[in-house]
C-alpha cells in the first residue's frame, strides 16, 4: 500500500471527462493491499465444484433455467478493482452526460478521489460478485470471488473457510440464475437507470424511474435470498446471523460509507425482497415465485412487495 502514489494520482487527474478514470484504478489500487491470491489444487477445485453443484441446486430448487456466466474468476483485491473499473464507468455514463461544472479540473480531482476511495473500500470488503455488465454492448458476463477478503471474513466470523466459501458460491449463482432466466432484465435496469438521471444536471431525478428502478432491485436481491433458503445444502442461520451482526457492526468509518454507499438501502431491499418471495413460495410454490423472470410486466409492484397475495392474485389468477 502506498499512500502518496494514491493521492499523487488523483492530484494529476486530467483528461475532459469528470473523472479520469485511469487515475481512479491506479489510486485505489495504490491505496489497496492486493492480497494473497495462492491456490492449492484442492482450493482451485473447490471452488469449481461449489459453483457447479450450486448451478445444478438452483436450476433443481428455482425450476430455472441458465447457464454459468462466461468469466469466473477468483481474484485479488486489484484484480476486483480492475473489473469493476469498466463497470463503475458504465454506470456513471449517464451522471457524466448530464454533468456541468463551472470549475471543471478542480470537479475532476474531486470526482476521481471520491471513485477512487469507493472502490478501494468496495474491494476490501466485497466477498464475491455477479457482475451482468449493465450498460455495456455485451452480452458476457461475470462471476466474481475475491479470495483475500473470504479467508479474512471466514476466520473474522470463526467460520470454516470451505463452508463460508461455498454458501458465497450459492449466493452470486442465484443472481446469475434470475439474470439468465430474464435476459430482459439488464435492458429493464438501464432503461431506468437511464431515466432516473436524466434531470441530474438540472438538479432533479425521475422519481418514478428511481422507484422502479428500487422495486426491481428489491426483487433481485430477495429472490436470491429466497434460492439460497430453499437451495443451500446446510442450515446456514448462523452465518446470517454473523453476518449480519458484521454487517451493523464497525467502525465509524464502515458505518458512514455504509450510509454513503447505500448499503443499508441493499440489506433492506434484501429483507424486504425475501419476505415477499417467502410468502409467494410458501403459497405457491418456489416455481411460481419464479414466474416473477418470465417477462417486465411480472415484476411486483411497490404495493405488491408489501401483499404478496395482490401479485399472487395478478400473476397466478
Amino acid at each position: 500500500m502506498d499512500l502518496y502514489r494514491s493521492v499523487r494520482a488523483v492530484a494529476d487527474a486530467s483528461g475532459n471527462g469528470v473523472v479520469d478514470w485511469d487515475a481512479v484504478g491506479a489510486s485505489a489500487k495504490a491505496a489497496t493491499e492486493p492480497g494473497d491470491l495462492t491456490l492449492t489444487p484442492d482450493e482451485e477445485a473447490g471452488y469449481a465444484d461449489d459453483v457447479r453443484d450450486a448451478r445444478d441446486r438452483l436450476r433443481l430448487v428455482g425450476d430455472v433455467k441458465f447457464e454459468l456466466p462466461d468469466a469466473i474468476e477468483v481474484q485479488n483485491r486489484h484484480h476486483w478493482i480492475n473489473a469493476n473499473i469498466a463497470t463503475f464507468r458504465r454506470v456513471m455514463e449517464p451522471i457524466e452526460a448530464e454533468t456541468q461544472s463551472l470549475f471543471p479540473d478542480v470537479a475532476r480531482t474531486v470526482n476521481t478521489g471520491t471513485m477512487a476511495f469507493t472502490l478501494s473500500y468496495l474491494s476490501r470488503n466485497v466477498l464475491g460478485q455477479y457482475d451482468p455488465l449493465l450498460l455495456a454492448d455485451s452480452d458476457d458476463h461475470g462471476l466474481y470471488f475475491v479470495r483475500p477478503n473470504i479467508l479474512r471474513v471466514a476466520d473474522e466470523l470463526r467460520v470454516p473457510y470451505p463452508r463460508f466459501r461455498r454458501w458465497i458460491a450459492f449466493h452470486e449463482v442465484a443472481h446469475a440464475a434470475e439474470f439468465g432466466a430474464a435476459p430482459w432484465l439488464p435492458d429493464y435496469l438501464e432503461d431506468r437507470m437511464h431515466e432516473a438521471v436524466s434531470g441530474i444536471s438540472s438538479g432533479s431525478i425521475d422519481r418514478a424511474s428511481f422507484k422502479e428502478l428500487n422495486v426491481a432491485m428489491t426483487a433481485v436481491e430477495g429472490y436470491a435470498e429466497l434460492l439460497m433458503d430453499r437451495a443451500f445444502d446446510e442450515d446456514y442461520t448462523d452465518l446470517r446471523r454473523k453476518l449480519d451482526a458484521r454487517r451493523q457492526g464497525g467502525g465509524p468509518v464502515a458505518r458512514i460509507m455504509r450510509r454513503l454507499l447505500g448499503l443499508g438501502m441493499k440489506r433492506r431491499q434484501y429483507e424486504r425482497g425475501a419476505r415477499f418471495f417467502a410468502a409467494v413460495a410458501d403459497e405457491r410454490g418456489v416455481a411460481a415465485a419464479s414466474a416473477v423472470w418470465e417477462r417486465p410486466e411480472n415484476l411486483p409492484t411497490d404495493a405488491e412487495l408489501d401483499r404478496p397475495q395482490l401479485w399472487i392474485n395478478r400473476v397466478h389468477p
